[in-house]
This record gives structure tokens, sequence and C-alpha cells, in this order.
């Protein structure tokens, strides 16, 4: 079986300032797996996010999700 993650991410916190994610490459196994991901606004702005993180609804989401104006303006600050 090929592991397939999404290839577009959503944090739902800013991230160095930036929410929405591509992604670059992946790797490892099992409890190791992990991606790395571009901030769409900066691709030289990349980090490397294990896999269990990215699971995690409470912090990303798969897909470039719309973000609430006040979520947005909260996240700057």
């Amino acid at each position: 079986m090929v592991w397939r993650p999404a290839k577009a991410w959503t944090s739902q916190q800013s991230v160095g300032g930036y929410r929405h994610f591509a992604l670059i490459q992946q790797g490892g196994r099992g409890d190791q797996r992990w991606v790395e991901l571009a901030a769409l606004l900066a691709p030289s702005k990349r980090m490397r996010v294990s896999w269990l993180e990215l699971k995690d609804r409470n912090r990303w989401s798969s897909g470039w999700q719309q973000i609430a104006e006040d979520d947005a303006d909260s996240a700057d600050q």
C-alpha cells in the first residue's frame, strides 16, 4: 500500500505568519512518517511536520480551507 498524503494543508493557527501550505516531499515509515511543507505565499519557508501532528484535526486540515476574517486578524496580533 502506497502512502499518499494530501498535497494541500491549512494550519488552524498561524505558523510563521502563514496558514496555507503545499506538500513538497514525504518520508519515513510507520510512526516516523513526516512531510515537508512550504508556505504558499513564501515557498522558501519550509518546515518538516510529523505525520502524527498533521493528522491532528485541531492543528491541521487537509486542503486549503477558507479562513474566517476574525481568525485571520487575530493570528496577526
